[in-house]
Parts: C-alpha cells; structure tokens; sequence
C-alpha cells in the first residue's frame, strides 16, 4: 500500500507492507514494514499473534552457533550477563527475526550510541571496554551466555543446545514488558 510518509510528509512517497508468517517452532507472526523513497525513511516490525507461557532461553554462545535463529519478541528482555549488558523492552520496543550474530551486532551499535552520549571518561572507558568484548565475542574469542526472558512466551533461541525453562510468577512480577498497563485501583 502506498502512504504519505509520517516523517518527511512526502505525498505517496511510503510503501507500507504487512503479511503474516507461521515460523516453525514458533508460531504466526506479523511482519510491518514502512519505506519512503523520499527521505529513505525505514521501520520495520514484528508482531508476534500468539500467547505463550513465559519463558527464559539461555545458550552459551561460541563461534560454531553465531548463525543460529533468534526471534525476539517487541515484550523480551536480552542479555549477555558476564559482559554486563541488557536491553529491556520499552513502550517503543519492536520484535527482530535475527541470528546469534546479529544480536550481539545490535549490542555493538547500542553501545556505540551510547558513547556518543555519555562522555565523561568512565562511562568512554566502560563502552570501550564492552565494545571490546562484544566484538571478542562475535569473533569467537571469548565465550558468553545469551538470555532472552519473554513474559508473554513469544520469543526463541533455535539451537539444539539452547536451554528452555519456564518463569517463575516470583521473577515474572520484577520483568519489564514494555506495554503500558492501566489498574482500576478501588477509591
């Protein structure tokens, strides 16, 4: 479908697209896609259409599984605990059908973003000192464990040795979801 561009106001410059895909050992998805020949504007996005028991991956991540699938839902928590990162979703977080290789990129770029703005010298010396790692990590140098938590059940590491267990209701309660939530409290 073609749209004016939210961005650039360009008068039929968007292409917007959706469709749906069933992922093996997944389920349905919905895949968005907006892109202005204008601007060059681009958003993409993945919807995932089903509810699942919540659940935390967990795969130690070595240079033979870098191309393993990741599909990471707009609600999953991704971390690489010895390396001391985590994305937590937010009200703008979006879902990524990616590989092993590609998460541990998007780390690299959130932590170059962030030294763009944090100059003092510690916050220079601990990016640095991460971007070192993450890029030791995606050469195989070292090894790391990567987590994804999912409350809603829709995200997935597709490895053999990945390892799958339920979340308790105890750390359910502490795990973002990025929707906002409004309670009816009692007057």
């Amino acid at each position: 479908m073609i749209i004016n561009c939210p961005v650039c106001n360009g008068k039929g410059t968007a292409k917007s697209t959706t469709k749906t895909e069933n992922i093996p050992h997944f389920g349905e998805i919905l895949e968005s896609s907006l892109i202005c020949t204008s601007c060059g504007f681009k958003h993409n996005d993945i919807i995932c259409l089903e509810q699942n028991d919540p659940v935390k991956y967990t795969l130690a991540i070595n240079k033979d599984n870098l191309s393993s699938r990741v599909v990471k839902s707009q609600s999953a928590t991704v971390s690489i605990p010895e390396l001391g990162v985590k994305v937590e979703p937010g009200p703008k977080s979006l879902g990524y059908v990616s590989n092993i290789e590609g998460v541990i990129i998007r780390f690299c770029d959130g932590v170059k973003q962030a030294l763009t703005i944090f100059d003092d010298e510690e916050s220079q010396k601990n990016g640095l000192d991460i971007l070192e790692k993450l890029n030791k990590l995606v050469n195989g140098e070292i090894k790391a464990t990567l987590v994804i938590e999912d409350p809603y059940g829709q995200s997935n590491i597709m490895d053999t040795n990945v390892q799958k267990e339920k979340i308790t209701e105890e750390k359910l309660k502490d795990l973002k979801t990025g929707f906002t939530i409004f309670e009816d409290k009692p007057h």
